[in-house]
């Protein structure tokens, strides 16, 4: 394949924002005289290809970005002084290609490369192939990477470390019946993990010995298909843990310190949502064993850059060692802002040879960060979304807001590759402020053309027990164990959502009353007296006028929301309800029907005269198509296996197929018991969100075939 290179000397096209829109966030930059690089490649894309990018501007490093066809117009590539085309949109054809890397290396003069995180950045052969070729690697030796990337030599080398290591078999489990010998012996609950890679792929807890049997074969084809690599390890479950993990920074002169923890604990699927340092838990005792092990187990691996060690923390503050993450973590941003470090400068440095100027003395803790992970996902079936941002604006005008992002409005989201939008991170001088400048950028945040789970974040941060900080890993599962029902309006947030709908319909309709100057009496215009408002199917009359700037909507309980302080800069409108601040995105209104946008979550409203709902609620109810006798995918991905054929009878909740979106394998199961009367796709195909798989024969049809 021909490499396509482009050189850029001129400004990009798209707004990129400079650092110091981070808002917060203070680099303790070094600005040191020591001669770095000429030019760097960032073999990676999206967020982290960005971030990279920003710090090599401060540091006046020149930058290359590598992109597939899918990332021509990316944002990385508009950032950086050079692009270079490395294949087509799948990972495995462009940012998993070394030799292709390879090629736009020598192509560009780059004299090293940063791997970011996930793809090649935790690969020891492209460590090594970087290394032949005397290219600098942004990241530790090929040693820490083989050996920490291995859960089974990782467990051992830390126990010798004196890291405190969780019980457990330290072999590779041999097949499913050893897996189901291992479990039993170690003690139920057990967790099957990879032992190669991370980032919750192949990973499933087991409470008996039919769910290690499912558990062993679903963990071992996701890390065969995520990392090449099917074997896997056992050891205890420990339930209800924290995952809480130490940053750690070490140089080739034999330096290393600890940059505090990052409380990690709320999860689904064993990947992280939201993250925040410190931890609430750990007092300075248990941070600075949690560090000083930390630091022992990077000495013992000849560590040399930033890397993580995950610990899983019991409720007496007992700590075991997880894993060693070998590169830059998804949530580096944290810590940034609570010890003012540019973690990425600092590889950077370590890269070039140079030794740490930092001191463990300096390294303190200032204020306190949240970061939440935007994901163009619905919260509600923990699905991928994908399309085209057709509205995107981040709240970087708030304080203390910093957004990592790779893409911007007009971006499209595919399947090809994680579905992550942005890392929404927030500052304050404590925890409380910090969790409140977090509800306001969730809140201003425009996301549209995609669905995305801001009302998942939205929920969570408003939970007593997050707030308390009162969590575990389990956090997610305890709080919706049905799964997660949508954001709830309290009594109180409908009526306000309800005044607000109103008062813009109010306003729509006195705009088109001054627009085609009526012959409305001014002292009767038309939208005044009372009106009728649909939310979510329940009616609501209220009785609105708008006097002396305050618009007021009186219920029939008597209750009233006085809207003041109104601001509208489109598409969201900040007021006060009742003294108390409401933000409400307005995504699109027409003569009844305002569509809004409230704590994530999209809200339509009607709004009718009493006339015109009496009109309404005598039209019959239009009839809905059912989908009880099908199984379709709720995710666009690839058909992995599909387990049933034509003809064959099935119980509820069987396995019907399996489908891989964005690395992870999704079960299928069968909605009820029945037959197969129709196969719609073979096992290979790429599959359309909603497409169907099989359809079951119609229960009333079945059962008149049986008798």
């Amino acid at each position: 394949m021909m490499l396509g290179h482009h050189l850029r000397r001129a400004a990009p096209a798209v707004r990129v924002l400079p650092a110091a829109s981070y808002g917060a966030l203070r680099f303790l930059s070094t600005d040191a005289p020591e001669k770095l690089f000429d030019k760097l490649l960032i073999a990676n894309r999206g967020e982290i290809a960005c971030r990279v990018i920003k710090t090599c501007k401060k540091l006046g490093i020149e930058t290359v970005a590598v992109h597939s066809d899918a990332d021509a117009d990316a944002l990385h590539t508009r950032m950086a002084d050079e692009k270079v085309l490395i294949g087509t949109a799948q990972s495995s054809d462009s940012y998993l290609r070394m030799d292709r890397i390879l090629k736009a290396i020598k192509l560009t003069g780059a004299q090293a490369v940063h791997p970011g995180y996930g793809f090649l950045s935790e690969n020891k052969a492209f460590a090594q192939l970087l290394e032949d070729n005397g290219i600098a690697f942004v990241g530790p030796g090929t040693h820490a990477i083989e050996v920490m990337g291995d859960k089974i030599a990782s467990k051992k080398i830390a126990e010798d470390a004196g890291v405190n290591i969780i019980p457990g078999f330290s072999g590779v489990v041999q097949g499913p019946d050893h897996a189901i010998q291992l479990a039993q012996e170690i003690g139920y609950p057990v967790m099957i993990k990879a032992s190669a890679g991370g980032g919750g792929k192949g990973m499933r807890v087991a409470w008996n010995d039919a769910e290690v049997r499912a558990g062993y074969r679903l963990s071992s084809q996701e890390a065969k298909a995520s990392f090449g690599d099917d074997r896997l390890l056992i050891e205890k479950y420990i339930d209800k843990p924290r995952h809480i993990e130490i940053q750690v920074l070490a140089d080739s002169h034999g330096n290393a310190i600890y940059l505090n923890e990052r409380e990690c604990s709320i999860q689904r699927r064993n990947q992280k949502v939201i993250e925040e340092a410190p931890s609430t838990f750990l007092n300075e005792e248990t941070r600075r064993a949690m560090g000083e092990q930390a630091c022992a187990l990077a000495r013992a691996v000849d560590y040399k850059s930033a890397g993580t060690v995950e610990f899983l923390v019991d409720s007496q503050r007992n700590f075991y060692f997880c894993e060693m993450n070998t590169r830059l973590q998804v949530e580096h941003p944290v810590t940034e802002l609570i010890t003012g470090v540019d973690l990425v400068e600092q590889m950077i440095r370590v890269a070039a040879g140079l030794p740490l100027t930092l001191k463990q003395s300096d390294i303190g803790i200032k204020g306190w960060a949240f970061e939440s992970r935007v994901y163009a996902e619905d919260p509600v079936k923990y699905l991928p979304s994908t399309g085209h941002l057709h509205r995107y604006i981040e709240p970087t005008n708030l304080p203390g807001v910093r957004v990592d992002t790779g893409i911007f409005e007009g971006s499209e989201i595919s399947m090809f590759y994680d579905p992550m939008i942005s890392k929404l991170i927030t500052y304050g001088k404590d925890r409380n402020e910090a969790l409140q400048r977090m509800g306001d950028a969730l809140d201003h945040y425009v996301i549209r053309g995609v669905k995305h789970n801001i009302p998942l974040l939205r929920d969570v941060i408003e939970q007593p027990r997050f707030v308390s900080g009162d969590i575990s890993t389990s956090f997610l599962q305890e709080t919706y164990p049905d799964g997660f029902p949508g954001y709830q309006l309290s009594q109180k947030q409908r009526h306000s959502l309800v005044a607000v709908a109103a008062y813009l319909h109010m306003s729509r309709c006195l705009g088109d009353q001054e627009y085609i100057k009526d012959d409305v009496s001014p002292a009767m215009p038309f939208y005044a007296g009372k009106v009728c408002v649909t939310l979510g199917g329940e009616v609501f009359t209220i009785e609105q006028s708008d006097e002396d700037f305050r618009y007021t909507a009186v219920f029939e309980g008597g209750e009233t929301i006085e809207l003041a302080n109104v601001e509208y800069d489109a598409p969201v409108l900040r007021a006060s309800a009742n003294d108390e601040p409401i933000t409400v995105q307005l995504v699109s209104q027409d003569p009844h029907k305002v569509h809004l946008s409230y704590v994530g979550t999209d809200f339509e409203v009607v709004v009718r005269t009493q006339e015109e709902q009496r009109c309404f609620e005598i039209l019959p109810e239009k009839k809905t198509q059912k989908m009880d006798n099908f199984v379709a995918t709720p995710m666009p991905g690839t058909l992995i296996s599909l387990n049933v054929k034509e003809g064959d009878t099935v119980f509820e909740g069987q396995e019907i197929a399996i489908v891989e979106a964005m690395k992870m394998q999704n079960q299928l199961l069968a909605p009820r018991a029945g037959k197969i009367k129709k196969v719609y796709v073979k096992p290979g195909e790429t599959l359309d969100d909603g497409e169907l798989i099989v359809e079951l024969e119609d229960e009333a049809t079945a059962a008149e075939q049986d008798k």
